[in-house]
């Protein structure tokens, strides 16, 4: 009986000490992007936040990105690791409009009582917001980066606040905004040319859930989701009807499926419809992998960037639809 005992002890303090281990992995983890030396660390929410903050900190700052590729902003929910971040964090920046829905209280509240927290479209004038979904709870439609002219506006807050936090670096964010804004300005001129290639009659965008009101409107696309606008109201079986009949209606040829949606029940919309999934995801409410350069069109892009991610929705969709 005591050698049984023991062996007991024994297993239950290997797997608490392999627990502990775990923990503290992760915990350090989580401060890995915190490089020595840096002027700021912050932390981000979205892949395109991140994005944002990097482009205009440059090399004065480190910043941890708490969402990854795939990373459903509705619904994630806080990890030790990105507490952990949080904890070390100078500033933190989020996308706001309750895009990030399980963590919007505990950012809200952060930004009350720390003064160091902010929501980065905060920079877009509410007139340019499109209006209320009364599925999203009366808020606003946050997929803003859909459309790069108003996402453009976000990077003043960044800017301010940095410069504020770190006044010795002003003129390197303000010089590195400037420049990353006529970059994003560029790429919707290209995304104009690119996307009238497509018929009128084929201007028509599908997706797994209600993400690019902002992208069809800055882009003259009727868009159609099968979710809502937060991917956390499940579609029924009206919704998934009504989709359909709307298809074969608009005698569509290919919908699209997302990266950060699971995409089993556009591929049921797509085979009651009769139609084609395309083999692009599209990315909705996450960017792609960084450093996934591909090549199409003469051009060369990395998908883990906002720009890139913004290019390889136009490619996909044109080259699906024309």
């Amino acid at each position: 009986m005591a050698k049984k005992i023991i062996v007991i002890v024994l297993v239950l303090g290997a797997f608490v000490g392999g627990l502990v281990l775990l923990l503290n992995q992760e915990q350090s983890q989580a401060g890995a992007d915190f490089k020595p030396g840096a002027a700021l660390n912050v932390v981000a929410t979205s892949t395109m936040v991140a994005d944002m903050v990097r482009e205009i900190g440059g090399d004065r700052i480190a910043v941890h990105g708490i969402m990854g590729p795939k990373v459903d902003p509705h619904s994630f929910q806080v990890t030790s690791s990105a507490s952990a971040a949080l904890l070390k964090a100078d500033l933190v920046f989020y996308s706001g409009l309750h895009l990030e829905g399980k963590m919007q209280d505990a950012l809200e509240q952060r930004a009350a009582e720390k003064k160091d927290t902010f929501a980065v479209t905060d920079g877009i004038p509410e007139d340019q917001l499109l209006k209320p979904q009364e599925e999203f709870s009366g808020y606003h439609d946050p997929h803003v980066w859909g459309s790069p002219e108003l996402w453009v506006n976000c990077l003043d807050v960044v800017v301010k606040q940095l410069a504020e936090a770190d006044p010795e670096g002003a003129d390197s964010y303000r010089e590195n905004a400037e420049r990353y804004r006529a970059e994003i300005l560029e790429l919707h001129r290209w995304a104009k040319d690119r996307m009238a290639e497509v018929p009128e009659s084929q201007r028509v965008l599908v997706t797994s859930h209600d993400a690019f009101f902002y992208f069809g409107q800055a882009y003259g696309f009727e868009v159609r989701g099968l979710q809502g606008v937060s991917t956390s109201s499940e579609a029924g079986l009206k919704d998934r009807a009504d989709l359909v009949a709307f298809i074969k209606e608009r005698q569509l040829k290919t919908i699209f499926p997302e990266s950060s949606v699971n995409a089993k029940g556009i591929k049921a919309v797509a085979d009651e419809a009769g139609v084609a999934v395309s083999p692009h995801e599209l990315f909705s409410d996450a960017m792609g992998e960084p450093g996934d350069v591909v090549e199409l069109h003469g051009e060369s892009y990395d998908k883990g960037t906002y720009i890139g991610m913004i290019k390889h929705n136009v490619n996909s969709i044109v080259d699906g639809l024309k």
